[in-house]
């Protein structure tokens, strides 16, 4: 590995961070548009008339999905930075023969110096399986036998 295990969890990190803020920041501009055209667009028009309860459900709808967004971001600035892990737990950095994990949020596919790692959650089904495993732990998930390399 070329960069430090701190240095690497650190770019995930700021990479989940960034992502999320994306998310926020695009969430946060659907719901001012909703609130906006249900304000330009005034009172119903007669008891039948159901656009701008439509753009406040709306709203309210995406009000939701920023909340998750912004308590992700809480959750990933929980992660400890100033020692490597020594078993899969919350914050660790799991290498297997097949795939590189990043236990933080549910963010997906996260590329760094030409490497792809997945930000999966706690609560993902892998994790389940591999839980409090440690380095040079086998598993079988999904039907396929693997390995864990490293843990940090």
């Amino acid at each position: 590995m070329s960069m430090g295990k701190l240095e690497l969890k650190k770019k995930l990190i700021d990479e989940c961070l960034d992502i999320q803020h994306k998310i926020v920041e695009n969430l946060q501009n659907v719901m001012d548009e909703a609130q906006q055209g249900a304000n330009e667009y005034g009172q119903p028009k007669d008891r039948y008339d159901s656009y701008r309860a439509q753009l406040l459900n709306k709203r309210d709808l995406f009000g939701g999905q920023l909340e998750k967004a912004a308590n992700e971001i809480k959750v990933i600035k929980k992660i400890d930075l100033s020692r490597a892990k020594e078993y899969v737990s919350f914050g660790a950095i799991i290498i297997t023969k097949e795939q590189k994990l990043f236990v933080s949020i549910s963010a997906g596919k996260i590329q760094i110096d030409d490497e792809i790692y997945f930000a999966i959650s706690p609560m993902a089904p892998i994790y389940q399986t591999i839980n409090k495993l440690t380095k040079g732990d086998t598993f079988v998930f999904r039907g396929k036998q693997d390995e864990i390399i490293d843990v940090f």
